[in-house]
């Protein structure tokens, strides 16, 4: 080795080791402002611990890290709004800029989430969605409109002119002189003030609660009205977010943890105004009871006179007032939010009453209350469903009718159970409106509802529908009766309890206290002169029995049963002691089924699935079977996968729909139930004729973009 090379070598040995020395140095120095930090945040020198941690930035620490351990500081000795600021300055300061700062906003969002602190979360998260959604704020309203020459500056003095004499907004004579679309001018508006615009709505529900103590004549004046509600926030529309005086008097006014504006055309807000009011004015006609109390959680409610009182309401406690109003605005939140249930439930370990909603199938936590509002919001709920508010060691069952203004009447089932700490739990499934939902919006593929159709007009025979408690099985009976329900068919239906009802249908609610069991009324429904016969459950041998005798005689019978699959179904009734032959003459088809999330069409994201992500959809749904569905990976194949937005509460889903199983009592199928086959062989049979299983029913889904694998294998046994 030359003299230059060894020199060379020893350089690079001498700079890695320099570099190695700086690595070793900023490690310790992290460590020692870490350890700095976290000792003075223990005495309780949050301001001291925070100047601390903004060394770190100096050091190549990450960010996020760093943030996150500011903004705990920060909590400890500002206010919420001044949190809000000192973060949104400090990442100024450090460059931290344009899409780089929306990520940290919304990362910092989930992290408060995590720890508690719900309202800052919150704003932190809707700080990241306007900045990304607006990009800021501009100087003028129409701004926007300028910069992409949609209009000019002469354009707009003459339609400032135009809406001084003709008393209209610029907004609107830009609307209808100079034919810009309404869509771009609310985009101005919106980047202008940085809120959402808004248009007017004539089905926009009146938010009676919110403009009870409100005058119209005033709101006209000054040009805003209050729009939603939440339990921490209310949503007011205005014709400018950025006047102060005007927002801090809506401020005092409107007493809530939070509010949020959004801007309109004063058209529109006028508009809103009127609406809102003549509505109320109509309702005010019907119905005055009015509660003055407050409470803290939420605007006030008016709840409207309920049709059956009782002096055992007296026995609640002093603070009934303010539980009456409570329970009345869960109830109502829950019902505008599509909610199916809500589950209250007290805690002797945490010390408080969490409510949750089952939204779409899934749980979410809603509020949780102090435990000593307990007992009064369960004594109210049982007042309301007509129970016993001394009984509080067993199970009770009830019904609510709920009837107040700003929503449609509409039921609760209720449940109460006996839990331990000496509390009580109640469950209140709100159910669905009057009227089935049409056969062809079931979500089923051409062959399913081909064969459906298909067996349903038959003039007698045995129809199953199954699966476990809630996939909807009510639902798919009621849009099969709804389709064949015409004047000349006589249809009779028991369920437990009735959930959904329809004109033409003649309804009965079993009662086992009573001995009103499914058997008994069968037997009366086959002195009743029926066409069609719908029983809510086959449970039992002689409910069973009783079915295929009816189907056997003339008469179609719809009936469910808690199986997991089509072919398993058949093995299950003969398995309770039915008679093959009977059984096997009457049977006309089985659908098995599962409520899967649908994915919000307004947020769901498209990809491109990598090539094994694929090959396991295939194994999952089986080769041969794909290869018949022309379905190939290629370039072009996008799947979908859930975001989060406004509309569908930031869950990446809204709504459910069905995934099917359909095998049919083909002439084949029949000849095998009578040689009481296995439940594989039935399978093999019925998947020759056609039959997708469950699961591939919802691959099939999947690959439509209307929902995706995890939801399907949610609900799917492998």
């Amino acid at each position: 080795m030359d003299i230059s090379s060894e020199k060379e070598k020893n350089n690079v040995d001498a700079k890695m080791h320099a570099a190695e020395t700086v690595i070793s140095q900023r490690h310790d120095n992290i460590s020692q402002v870490l350890n700095s930090g976290y000792a003075l945040k223990e005495l309780g020198l949050y301001e001291e611990a925070l100047k601390e941690y903004q060394k770190l930035f100096s050091l190549e620490y990450p960010k996020i890290k760093i943030l996150i351990k500011i903004l705990a500081c920060l909590i400890k000795f500002h206010s919420h709004d001044k949190v809000i600021q000192k973060i949104q300055e400090m990442m100024d300061t450090h460059g931290i800029k344009g899409p780089e700062k929306d990520q940290m906003n919304h990362m910092l969002g989930f992290e408060m989430k995590k720890r508690g602190y719900e309202e800052l979360a919150r704003d932190l998260l809707k700080l990241a969605h306007h900045k990304e959604n607006q990009g800021g704020t501009t100087g003028s309203k129409y701004d926007y409109l300028i910069k992409e020459k949609l209009v000019n500056l002469e354009q707009l003095q003459t339609a400032l002119a135009l809406s001084k004499k003709q008393k209209k907004s610029v907004e609107q004579v830009l609307i209808e002189k100079f034919k810009i679309d309404k869509e771009q001018v609310g985009k101005s508006l919106s980047k202008y003030s940085g809120c959402k615009f808004k248009s007017f709505d004539p089905d926009f529900p009146v938010p009676y609660e919110l403009i009870s103590n409100l005058k119209q004549s005033f709101l006209l004046n000054e040009l805003w009205i209050p729009l939603n509600w939440d339990k921490n926030f209310v949503e007011i529309i205005i014709d400018d977010p950025k006047n102060l005086i005007k927002t801090d008097r809506i401020r005092a006014l409107v007493k809530t943890k939070q509010l949020i504006f959004s801007i309109g055309t004063i058209e529109d807000i006028e508009a809103y105004i009127n609406h809102f009011f003549e509505n109320k004015k109509r309702e005010d006609s019907a119905a005055s009871m009015v509660f003055n109390d407050t409470f803290d959680m939420s605007p006030n409610i008016e709840p409207e006179k309920e049709y059956r009182t009782s002096v055992r309401e007296n026995l609640v406690d002093e603070s009934s007032g303010q539980i009456v109003r409570f329970v009345d605005q869960v109830i109502i939140t829950a019902y505008r939010d599509k909610i199916s249930d809500i589950h209250i439930e007290p805690s002797s370990v945490t010390k408080k009453t969490l409510i949750r909603f089952r939204r779409d199938g899934v749980c979410q936590e809603y509020i949780s209350v102090p435990n000593t509002m307990a007992r009064a919001i369960l004594s109210r709920i049982k007042i309301m469903s007509n129970l016993d508010i001394a009984e509080r060691r067993l199970p009770q069952d009830g019904k609510i009718k709920f009837r107040r203004k700003g929503v449609p009447e509409f039921e609760l089932r209720v449940a109460t159970l006996p839990t331990t700490g000496g509390f009580e739990d109640a469950v209140l499934r709100i159910l669905a409106k009057a009227g089935a939902m049409p056969i062809e919006e079931m979500g089923m593929t051409d062959r399913n509802l081909a064969i459906l159709k298909k067996i349903i007009v038959q003039p007698y025979g045995l129809i199953l529908v199954v699966g476990p408690t809630g996939s909807g099985k009510t639902t798919t009976l009621h849009a099969a009766l709804g389709y064949i329900n015409k004047p000349g068919i006589k249809i009779w239906t028991a369920e437990d309890p009735v959930e959904i009802t329809q004109a033409g249908l003649r309804q009965v609610e079993v009662k086992p206290k009573i001995g009103l069991d499914f058997a008994r009324v069968m037997r009366a429904f086959l002195r009743a002169d029926p066409d069609v016969i719908m029983i809510g459950e086959m449970r039992d041998f002689e409910t069973a029995s009783t079915g295929i005798e009816a189907s056997l005689t003339g008469h179609l019978v719809l009936s469910t049963l808690h199986t997991n699959s089509a072919p398993e179904t058949i093995t299950s009734l003969l398995d309770m002691g039915l008679n093959a032959l009977n059984f096997s003459d009457s049977f006309r088809g089985v659908l098995a089924q599962r409520l899967v999330r649908k994915l919000c069409t307004d947020c769901r994201e498209p990809y491109h699935p990598s090539e094994e992500e694929f090959n396991e959809i295939i194994e999952q749904f089986g080769r041969d079977s794909l290869n018949k569905s022309d379905i190939k990976y290629s370039a072009d194949l996008n799947l979908y996968k859930p975001k989060g937005c406004e509309k569908c509460n930031q869950s990446g889903y809204s709504g459910r729909m069905g995934i099917h199983e359909m095998m049919e009592g083909t002439p084949l199928i029949k000849k095998m139930i009578k040689k009481q086959t296995p439940t594989d062989e039935l399978f093999k049979q019925a998947a020759k004729e056609g039959m997708y299983t469950l699961e591939q029913d919802g691959i099939l889904k999947v690959l439509q973009g209307f929902t995706d694998m995890n939801e399907v294998r949610r609900v799917c046994i492998d």
